[in-house]
């Protein structure tokens, strides 16, 4: 079961939690360039990082 579980775990991240990461960055990136949305580029970041 254990052993299950880690190929799922790999699979997430790789087909899934990596590129919601990359999104999120993305997202903090065009959100420091509008001033405005500077907190919403912070929430994004610490998203980014799980």
């Amino acid at each position: 079961m254990k052993l299950l579980q880690l190929i799922l775990n790999i699979l997430w991240v790789v087909f899934c939690g990596f590129w919601m990461a990359l999104g999120y960055l993305l997202a903090a990136i065009i959100c420091f360039v509008l001033i405005v949305t500077i907190p919403f580029g912070i929430a994004s970041l610490r998203i980014a990082g799980y």
